[in-house]
């Protein structure tokens, strides 16, 4: 399971709704790489693809790649403001490292 903090699900329908695409849905990915051993990457994306799992979220259509999913299970994706400005965080309580 994905698990979309309020604010995070709030911010990407602001995103969705500033491309006026309701087609567009979030697509959340693993690469091999990085310290941990794994990259995360997020994005808004408007094409399915075979071997998709789709998640709903605060509103959100979340999909994954099923190859990725195991890798993606019980993370949190939370959005964070500061004075610096804001940002998306993805908290994987499975990672060894961060």
């Amino acid at each position: 399971m994905i698990n979309l903090t309020e604010n995070a699900g709030r911010k990407i329908k602001e995103m969705i709704a500033d491309e006026n695409n309701d087609k567009l849905f979030l697509r959340l990915g693993v690469r091999p790489g990085g310290c941990s051993g794994f990259s995360y990457g997020m994005g808004l994306d408007d094409e399915e693809q075979e071997g998709d799992v789709f998640f709903e979220a605060h509103g959100v259509k979340v999909v994954v790649n099923k190859d990725n999913l195991r890798f993606l299970d019980g993370v949190t994706i939370d959005y964070k403001e500061s004075m610096m400005g804001g940002g998306f965080t993805i908290d994987n309580p499975n990672a060894v490292a961060s």
